[in-house]
């Protein structure tokens, strides 16, 4: 049995034990393949039964290049990367993670909205750039600062991820507005759902955590911003297809939104003319929300669970 781990590096960058899976066969893990090559890409395959991808996409000529492939499994929770109608027609399940980052995601969506209210980053360079030292006060604060207690969180998308988030900002005194396709008492009983246009008018911080979609590709833009409190706070470590990312720079410059913060965007890694690098009060990470240790052990576990379950004959976690 041949294993091939196309993109590992992300998942495990030594950190991490790839174990699980040299107990299944013979294992190769690549740190990273060219995206757009797909020779290289069948030539990294080769004969192998099973491979791993995250990033790298897994086509239709890739699957034909590889007649020996009987297993994808994504280490991740989305997988638009493999043509998973034609890995369907060529009897080859695709598997994802489907839930390992809820813990992990959701603290970061916090903590980019902790660090909009506080700019601890900033303040603690400035201090020690020894601006503390030479300051004629026993204090000061170079932005001004927001406490979060009674004010209102919408939050889009109301599913694991989304509920964890609302239950934090309930703890820290919020309102929680939510908005979903498919409401359920679990998420009842954090918050108040509501429709879309309601969410906008009525939400301080508005926070993303729905799966992309054509009909919500762009769904934050001009239109949507217009129906936005003046100064309201956007989150999104999600998808950065979710925005449309010259109408936010834009309404960041003017003020309507106060901040954004961002651990996503349109193209990755961000391109160096992403209008939202020069966009006023606007943080942005590089797609780290789901990369503490902890997160990234629960991907490999179930990522070897997934290739136990096919060997068995009894797939699980199957997407096509």
């Amino acid at each position: 049995m041949k294993i091939v781990v196309l993109d590992g590096y992300t998942e495990n960058p030594g950190d991490l034990s790839w174990g699980q899976l040299e107990e299944l066969g013979e294992l190769t893990v690549y740190d990273r393949t060219p995206l757009g090559d797909e020779e290289e890409i069948i030539r990294r395959i080769g004969d192998a039964e099973i491979v791993y991808t995250n990033k790298t996409p897994i086509t239709k000529k890739v699957i034909d290049g590889c007649p020996a492939l009987k297993f994808i499994s994504v280490l991740a929770t989305g997988y638009n990367v493999v043509d998973c109608a034609h890995a369907r027609e060529k009897g080859i399940p695709v598997t994802n993670v489907p839930s390992y980052g809820t813990a992990s995601v959701s603290q970061f969506s916090i903590a980019l909205l902790l660090e909009i209210c506080h700019h601890i980053g900033h303040h603690d360079a400035s201090v020690h750039a020894g601006n503390w030292a030479g300051c004629a006060d026993w204090c000061y604060w170079d932005y001004p600062l927001i406490e979060l207690e009674g004010k209102t969180m919408g939050i889009i998308g109301f599913g694991r991820i989304g509920q964890a988030e609302g239950r934090i900002a309930k703890a820290m005194g919020m309102e929680v507005l939510a908005y979903d396709l498919y409401p359920c008492d679990s998420g009842r009983a954090i918050g108040t759902y509501v429709d879309l246009d309601t969410l906008y008018a009525r939400a301080d911080v508005i926070s993303l955590h729905c799966n992309l979609t054509p009909e919500n590709t762009g769904m934050i833009n001009t239109d949507t911003i217009a129906k936005m409190k003046d100064g309201a706070i956007l989150i999104n470590n999600a998808r950065g297809q979710l925005i449309n990312e010259e109408d936010v720079a834009a309404a960041l410059n003017s003020g309507k939104l106060g901040a954004a913060g961002l651990d996503v965007v349109y193209t990755e890694p961000i391109r160096a003319d992403n209008p939202l690098l020069s966009a006023k009060n606007c943080i942005i990470t590089p797609h780290i929300s789901w990369a503490p240790r902890e997160s990234r052990q629960r991907i490999m576990d179930c990522a070897a669970a997934n290739a136990r379950a096919y060997l068995e004959g009894r797939p699980i976690n199957v997407v096509n």
